[in-house]
């Protein structure tokens, strides 16, 4: 695999105009989810989508493995027309997903044999899932486990073989769907230094959706969407300045940033959009 600072500018994510409605009003009306949705991902991008509980950003996601279809607009995974039922598999060996509770992916009852199951539904030959399984798991530290039963293992830990199995089926692409919303403070570190792994050492595309800000700052790019639009998309501090507007739509913003604007707000000149202590150190001593 290809470097992330080798990358090229190619395009592995367009939506155009991306529309979803669900029929499930109160008096059976549309129940728009996305509102045509434009957005361009690159390769080997890390991507974070924040917005609050029915903003669309689920939905979306769906859109990128063709889990869901839309009523309008066009979806592209690695200029595969994902709108079209006909390249749903071709975009599924494309665009892996990982959704939020690692039990509901887990389908055998040994690790090494759930890696397995994706490539093995590929096609791909015996001798070939081997060297995959191994180099899978590996490349999230659980190889030592490969014998292991995965209920017996702590909810880090069965997220990162869930996305070993993605790994297995070479794509270019990971959508992970609040892949730490279950876990404790220490899985979700586990899970993070994973996705981050792969993505600066092995160029794989990222979409990560969180609820948790400290993750979103790990991002190149920031996504917030709300009803069914994207409202911003901008680079981590740029998001992060516009604390007022964050938490005007539900969302929270990282404590260390929300701190410094307070600060601002009483005088004291720092910058906006600090996003980790490390920052909030250094500008403080340079007040002095």
């Amino acid at each position: 695999m290809e470097s992330k600072s080798n990358r090229e500018e190619k395009e592995m994510i367009r939506a155009v105009e991306l529309t979803h409605y669900y029929d499930d009003g109160p008096e059976g009306e549309k129940e728009y989810s996305l509102r045509g949705i434009d957005l361009t991902v690159k390769e080997g991008e890390f991507v974070v989508v924040l917005g609050h509980n029915g903003s669309g950003k689920s939905t979306f996601a769906k859109h990128m493995n063709a889990l869901l279809l839309p009523a309008g607009g066009k979806i592209y995974i690695d200029s595969i027309d994902a709108t079209d039922p006909e390249n749903t598999w071709e975009v599924r060996k494309r665009a892996g997903m990982v959704f939020q509770n690692p039990d509901n992916q887990m389908v055998a009852t040994v690790v090494e044999e759930d890696v397995a199951f994706g490539p093995e539904n590929l096609g791909v030959e015996p001798s070939e899932i081997r060297k995959r399984v191994d180099k899978s798991l590996k490349e999230v530290n659980m190889y030592e486990y490969r014998k292991h039963a995965p209920h017996l293992l702590s909810g880090g830990q069965k997220q990162r073989v869930a996305i070993a199995g993605i790994i297995a089926m070479r794509p270019k692409i990971i959508i992970l769907d609040e892949p730490t919303a279950m876990l404790d403070p220490s899985g979700r570190e586990e899970v993070m230094k994973t996705i981050r792994q792969l993505n600066e050492e092995y160029n794989i595309t990222i979409v990560h959706i969180t609820h948790f800000m400290e993750e979103a700052v790990q991002g190149d790019r920031i996504v917030v969407m709300e009803e069914g639009k994207i409202i911003i998309d901008d680079t981590p501090r740029n998001v992060f300045k516009n604390v007022e507007l964050l938490k005007s739509i539900g969302l929270d913003v990282p404590q260390v940033t929300e701190l410094a604007h307070e600060l601002i707000k009483d005088g004291v000149p720092l910058d906006e959009g600090i996003l980790n202590i490390e920052e909030m150190v250094e500008a403080i001593c340079q007040l002095k």
